[in-house]
């Protein structure tokens, strides 16, 4: 809700006095899709009940167990600065700014949004556009709701130009670069691995004396082989999807890799966030009424979950948890000033509550979930869940692994070293790779594949806890259409070669890169 104050989560995680937080944070991160944090979190639920737990000392508490237990290593340094929290989201400073210049663009489109369509940020529905809305809950895709002006504030053109401008001013000399990098759009130099390292390191379980699910699905892989379900074993979970996800135990492999449950008060969680929809209407309602309406609703794939996607979307933009993840990302949730009461004095608030606006093909990340989750509550959980983990990196400017840069760095780079020919003829007649596949990146090939394939490749995402395997597929696919490739002669015939990507079949295409080609 608009009204309520959804910054209390990051100011305490973010507050001086308290120099645990960070910590216990990062350690929460490191721990999550491990057996040890599915038990963890039992406990501590069972744990807020009992009358001698209590949330005033619980910091205190915390500290003098760890000091009891030896593990005073946990704890911050005494005597030492600690970083200002910026740097621990994101320890280059060039990389900050980018992102705070990013933010401070799409705030401007949006308030000018804001302003020429003469729509508030929020508003309080009157009692009869309650009860229609309630309704027709789940019939939304029937009609055309939101406002039909609403342009979206960004897409993956613009984003890619925010990208493409990156220099560290380190590195400002032409020496301190090497040719290499001159051939790319991405003119940073970060630590991304190259074939042999991800063979080694990441992906041996691809390798071709490993069953996979995706090429040898006549071969039953049985599950009894790492995991028993029912023993709720997370980190089993996640060593078994690496190898592919049966189809009628994905969903709940997945909700056992993050973590999710359905319980009761998951189920009230759920509720209380629709009222929050049904009670009040926010401005980014149109952006995410536009964005279904002209992605998932034109997709052959996805256009029977609508109503599915706006119910989701709309009680994510609601959901004061999801500003958990501003911890580690990046970002900052944007703020608006909100009159009070008296209509006198100002406050700075979050918005949207969860503090993520959405923007052009948004919905395409939930929109996969819709073929494992058919009850909506549970959906919501799989992809708030898939959201702070995993798919906010693809949409904030950061140096992680996982992130856009290092995702859009490393294709270039497997390009340039292992097709090198192919990359420069594209560089030559204007079609630079990049500008073709990062829209594949960002949405980690949702709508692009078909859904099976798709499953598939998340199923690696999950099972390596990376994203770096979308840069692989984006290098893959231009590999396997190389000989065409090299027979075009400008972007749009380049583009045409590559507009179909529905009939590919992602692990023969993994394969045979990762391991025909460190060959």
């Amino acid at each position: 809700m608009i009204t309520e104050n959804p910054v209390d989560i990051t100011s305490v995680l973010m507050d001086e006095s308290a120099e645990l937080s960070v910590s216990v944070t990062q350690i929460v991160q490191r721990l999550k899709g491990t057996h040890l944090h599915s038990q963890l979190e039992k406990q501590a639920k069972e744990c807020l009940h009992k009358p001698e737990i209590k949330l005033e000392t619980l910091k205190d508490d915390v500290r003098r167990l760890l000091k009891a237990s030896g593990m005073t290593w946990l704890l911050p340094p005494s005597g030492h600065p600690r970083a200002p929290p910026e740097h621990t989201k994101e320890p280059l400073e060039y990389m900050c700014k980018a992102q705070v210049n990013w933010e401070k663009r799409i705030l401007k489109s949006l308030n000018s949004m804001c302003t020429e369509l003469g729509i508030p940020l929020a508003r309080k529905r009157p009692v009869p556009e309650q009860k229609e809305l309630t309704n027709k809950w789940n019939e939304m895709g029937t009609d055309e709701p939101g406002n039909a002006d609403t342009n979206n504030l960004t897409c993956s053109r613009l984003h890619l130009d925010v990208l493409v401008g990156l220099r560290n001013p380190n590195n400002e000399r032409s020496e301190d670069l090497t040719v290499r990098s001159h051939w790319g759009l991405i003119q940073v130099s970060l630590n991304v691995r190259d074939i042999p390292q991800m063979v080694k390191e990441m992906y041996p379980e691809l390798g071709l004396t490993y069953g996979q699910l995706g090429i040898d699905d006549h071969t039953h892989v049985p599950p009894g082989k790492y995991l028993h379900i029912s023993e709720q074993d997370s980190a089993a979970a996640q060593q078994y999807s690496r190898q592919g996800c049966p189809t009628g135990l994905r969903a709940q492999l997945w909700s056992l890799i993050l973590n999710t449950t359905n319980d009761p008060e998951d189920i009230t969680h759920y509720e209380q966030l629709k009222a929050r929809v049904i009670n009040h209407d926010l401005l980014v309602d149109n952006l995410i009424y536009k964005d279904v309406k002209l992605t998932a609703s034109n997709d052959d794939y996805y256009f029977v979950f609508e109503d599915y996607l706006y119910q989701v979307l709309l009680c994510f933009s609601r959901d004061t948890a999801v500003l958990e993840h501003f911890s580690y990302n990046s970002a900052t949730p944007p703020k608006s000033c909100i009159q009070n009461k008296s209509g006198s004095e100002q406050c700075a608030m979050v918005y949207p509550p969860n503090g993520v606006i959405p923007f052009h093909g948004f919905s395409m990340y939930v929109a996969p979930l819709c073929f494992l989750y058919n009850e909506p509550s549970t959906l919501y959980r799989v992809f708030r869940e898939m959201y702070i983990r995993y798919l906010f990196r693809l949409h904030s400017v950061s140096s992680h692994p996982s992130g856009i840069v290092s995702l859009c760095l490393q294709f270039e780079r497997l390009l340039q070293t292992h097709l090198p020919q192919l990359f420069y003829h594209l560089r030559e007649i204007g079609a630079q790779p990049l500008r073709i596949a990062f829209k594949w990146i960002v949405r980690a090939f949702s709508g692009y594949l078909s859904t099976d394939q798709l499953l598939l490749l998340w199923d690696r995402i999950l099972g390596c806890d990376s994203l770096e395997i979308v840069a692989v597929l984006a290098a893959a696919v231009f590999a396997f259409r190389a000989e065409n490739l090299m027979e075009v002669t400008s972007l749009a015939s380049a583009e045409a070669v590559l507009a179909d990507l529905s009939t590919l079949k992602v692990m023969p295409l993994l394969q045979i890169f990762l391991f025909a080609t460190s060959v």
